[in-house]
Parts: C-alpha cells; structure tokens; sequence
C-alpha cells in the first residue's frame, strides 16, 4: 500500500502526531507523558487483533509492561468502567492508553478519570451540566494517550466521554477538561481491517458531527469553518475507503475528518444525536449507523431553518441543487454504503417512540438543534423516521 498524505505534528487541539506508521511511537509518547506502567483499553473484537498485539509489543519493548482490558461493550456502561477501575487498581497502573474506536476511548477515559477520585463521587454526578466537572479533583485523572482505530467519533481530541447507564439506559456525555489526552496518535493504516459497516457507520458519524456543527445557531466561526472543510473531506474519501480499504490516502483524509467533526462540533449538535443516543441505548445500534439512517429525515425537519445556510454548503461542495441537491447527495451516500433505510429496519418498535421521545428530550444535544425540539415535533420525527 502506498501513500501520499505526508506525516505531521499538530498541537491543535492537543499534540497530534499524525501519519502512517506513528503507532511506532507511542511508547515515546508514553514516556513523555510520565507513564511507566499504562493499561491499554481496548474492546472486545480489537483485543486479539495484530494491531493490538503490535502497539502492547512496542509498549512492552520500552519496558512499560503489555497489559490490557478489553471488557468494552459497544455503548460502554459504568459496570465496564468499574470493571476497568478494578484491572487498573489492580495492576498499580499510572495511565491510560486509550486503543480503538469510540467505545474504547469513552471509555479509557472515564477509568482515567473515575480510578482514583474520592470514594462516594458518582460518575454521573460529572455529567456536562453547568460547572459539575469541578466536582472531581483534577489532581487525580491519570494521563491519557489516545489511538483511534476508526475514522469517526472523534473521540481522540475530545474533553468528553459517552457513558450509558445500565439501569436507566440513558446516555450521560461525562466532561472534564483534563480528559483531553496530552498525545493523540492518528495513525491511518490502523484503520484498514475495519469490517465495511463499521467503515461505513464511522464515516457517517464524522459527517454527522460536522453537519450538525455547521448547521447549529450558535455563533463559533472557528468550529463552522472546520465543519465545514470536514463534511468535504467526508464526502470525498468515505465512498474511497468502502470501495478500497487499502486507500491509505482516503483513510488518512476519513481520520482527519473525524478529528474535525469533535473539534467543531464544540459549536453544538442537534436532533440527529439526541434521536441516535436514547436509540443507541435502548436498542445498543451502532452509533454512526444510526446517525446516519436518521440524518434526511432530520434535514427536512430542520429545513426552514437551515436552507440557507445548507445552500452554501452545497455550492462550496459542488453539489448542484441547493439543499435539495445536499439532501440527495447524503441520500446517495447512505445508498452507496449500505445503510438501513429507516429505524424500523434497525429493529426499532413503534411501542417504544414515547420512550424515546422523552429520552431524546432529556438529551442535551437537542439544545443545539436549529429548530426547537418539543415533544409534540420530537415525536413526529421519531415517526417520520420509521
């Protein structure tokens, strides 16, 4: 496989080391962080996978050990976080290396954070509300390095991890600034044995991100225009890396995307995150899948709103046709890549639309949504989603 996107180092919004082959580095990046003795917090398909074993190798040939947890399940709880905090307290760990998509980065990061604060605080109780990340002490969130697998969530520049509640099934954005990981390494040539939908299912969950940036009401110049130069890159290079996984050039393009999609989406989210978070833990769908079945729907309900704005989008991107023609060219896309046609055919029942709707209200990524979200327009979304 050759490449042509060449490797660099960027210090926005932490120290990005970028390129084919970094994975080589991050027992440097390790070292440099202070950490002698990291867990690798992987998930459960990437545990016995060659570029797990190859990133614990090159931990374990600098003298930090290879130890590993992988008991992530694909919308993370606190039972996997508490399960983490026992391997990490266990092995007298003094770090985290957070190792796969976004389910294992949440995740890394909730154990990094959670591992080591006072006995009877509650995770939840560090929910993205108001100032409640003070709660915990910073003093004690252990250093985090961060390896994405996926070109999707984004997760990897991020001060947030999501967090599913087992009894409630509700999702919880957990938030502190100290959660950023001090080194990032975006390496694109691990992204090459994902299956085809989880391509396809990241990949739209990065456009999903920068969409809902660019379309959100707050003013934030600097997360539009990133947004904006995301869902180009999406659209460009994600129809590449389904058709030929080994376009090391096109991943690398998918994995510069995500990262963009986290930093703009600081600008806010909107109805296509708070309908696929309460599905996502009500049903356990993939995320970035269930984004994607939900984002056309959610265009024609925000329309009025974002028709404008969309427009310009569309003509920065060579879309003919103003919103309708972005509309068919996301229509097109979700075609390409296989992506389920609505939520009934994702398993979603019509007894459970009340439930959702009540869960997506609860979200707070409908307050960054360009048209109001009510429980009267929420719930013939939902509808017109199935």
């Amino acid at each position: 496989m050759t490449h042509t996107v060449p490797n660099r180092n960027w210090s926005y919004p932490t120290a990005i080391k970028f390129g084919v082959g970094r994975v080589a580095e991050l027992a440097e990046h390790c070292a440099g962080a202070g950490l002698k003795n990291p867990l690798l917090v992987t998930d459960k398909a990437l545990a016995s996978l060659p570029i797990t074993a190859k990133a614990l190798d090159v931990l374990a040939a600098a003298g930090l050990g290879r130890a590993m947890f992988s008991e992530v399940d694909a919308n993370p709880t606190e039972i996997n976080m508490a399960a983490g905090i026992a391997a990490y307290l266990a092995g007298g760990h003094d770090g985290v290396v957070c190792f796969g998509g976004g389910s294992a980065l949440d995740l890394g990061k909730m154990i990094a954070l959670m591992a080591a604060q006072a006995t009877g605080l509650s995770v939840w109780e560090l929910e993205d509300v108001d100032d409640w990340y003070t709660r915990a002490d910073a003093t004690k969130i252990a250093p985090i390095i961060a390896v994405p697998t996926t070109a999707g969530t984004g997760s990897e520049v991020g001060r947030a991890g999501v967090l599913t509640n087992s009894e409630t099934h509700k999702k919880k954005i957990i938030f502190h600034p100290k959660l950023m990981p001090a080194v990032t390494i975006c390496d694109p040539a691990l992204t090459v044995g994902m299956p085809r939908f989880i391509t396809a299912g990241t990949g739209m969950d990065a456009l999903a991100h920068c969409l809902e940036a660019y379309c959100s009401p707050f003013y934030h110049p600097m997360s539009q225009g990133i947004a904006l130069e995301g869902m180009r890159l999406v659209f460009e290079n994600l129809p590449k890396v389904y058709a030929n996984p080994n376009d090391l050039d096109a991943r690398a393009h998918m994995m510069s995307a995500a990262a963009m999609g986290a930093v703009a989406f600081q600008k806010g989210l909107g109805a296509i995150h708070s309908l696929s978070h309460p599905v996502g833990a009500v049903y356990n769908t993939h995320h970035g899948t269930t984004n994607a079945v939900v984002m056309p729907m959610v265009l024609e309900f925000n329309r009025a709103a974002i028709e404008d704005r969309i427009e310009k989008a569309a003509a920065y991107l060579g879309f003919d046709g103003g919103f309708a023609g972005f509309h068919d060219q996301v229509m097109e896309l979700r075609t390409l890549l296989g992506i389920p046609e609505n939520l009934s055919a994702m398993g979603v029942l019509y007894a459970d639309l009340d439930r959702l709707t009540d869960m997506a209200l609860e979200d707070p990524s409908c307050g960054g949504n360009p048209v109001v979200m009510t429980r009267e327009n929420t719930r013939a979304l939902f509808d017109a989603c199935m």
